[in-house]
């Protein structure tokens, strides 16, 4: 990763439909060059993917919890899997401190979220959650300034 490879990433933040000839019109290099860097980074997994950011409120997901999870040690890494893999979730952290797992999570309403934490507490190994819920989304964007413009 490079300087180049942080300014095309910036620009795909703020825009993931740019072609690659407007890519290279604004950061003034090749075509070829903004294609090559893309693909490598796709190849090595720096870009995931591409995909629209949503207001999730304004398609019926208005309800944020963030669920603090303790769990067996042995079993961490199989609930974390089980966690990621599932709809209404989207961040699974491995942290320290009181819980060894925090997730971010959507849903519906309560009884859809209610539905969830007790999937959750049926999981093989979880021994307590703490779910706190959003009361109003601050913020809410993954996306990194990576570069000083």
């Amino acid at each position: 990763m490079d300087e180049l490879d942080l300014r095309i990433l910036s620009l795909l933040q703020e825009n993931a439909r740019l072609s690659y000839r407007e890519i290279a019109r604004e950061l003034k290099i090749a075509v070829g060059t903004v294609y090559n860097r893309i693909k490598k980074m796709e190849e090595e997994g720096v870009i995931k993917g591409f995909a629209p950011i949503l207001d999730y409120e304004k398609i019926g997901f208005g309800l944020t919890a963030v669920i603090g999870v303790k769990a067996q040690g042995r079993r961490i890494l199989d609930i974390e899997r089980e966690l990621a893999a599932h709809d209404r979730v989207m961040l699974v952290y491995d942290i320290t401190g009181e819980f060894d797992i925090v997730v971010v999570a959507k849903f519906m309403d309560r009884a859809d979220m209610n539905r969830f934490v007790k999937w959750l507490l049926s999981l093989e190994g979880v021994e307590k959650t703490n779910t706190s819920v959003a009361m109003q989304v601050v913020k809410e964007d993954t996306r990194l300034k990576l570069t000083e413009d």
